[in-house]
């Protein structure tokens, strides 16, 4: 095989990593994406953080595709519902799955 054929081999099997890794599924998502929903995740758990009367450690955040779940327990259900709102604020969320669960007294 002459060389400028072995060059095109390699780059064309450089190019094919490279488009498999940058392109999202449905399972799964490209680095860009994950980036920016870790980028969401944080700003949503600062915004829950900062909202008086929420526990943050006893919520749970995951962001996918620009939508928030949440998840874990909650003392009451205005809590509930005030974590969800708090969410949905955020710039960049899409939607919010509230999973969230309230204790019962």
């Amino acid at each position: 095989m002459h060389k400028s054929a072995l060059v095109r081999l390699f780059a064309a099997v450089v190019m094919i990593g490279v488009v498999g890794c940058t392109e999202s599924t449905r399972t799964s998502e490209s680095t860009g994406a994950y980036v920016d929903d870790a980028a969401i995740t944080t700003k949503v758990k600062s915004a829950i953080l900062a909202e008086p009367g929420l526990h943050s450690m006893q919520i749970g955040v995951e962001t996918y595709k620009d939508v928030v779940q949440l998840s874990g327990f909650v003392d009451t259900l205005d809590a509930k519902t005030k974590a969800a709102e708090v969410a949905a604020s955020v710039p960049g969320v899409r939607s919010v799955k509230n999973n969230l669960v309230v204790k019962s007294s």
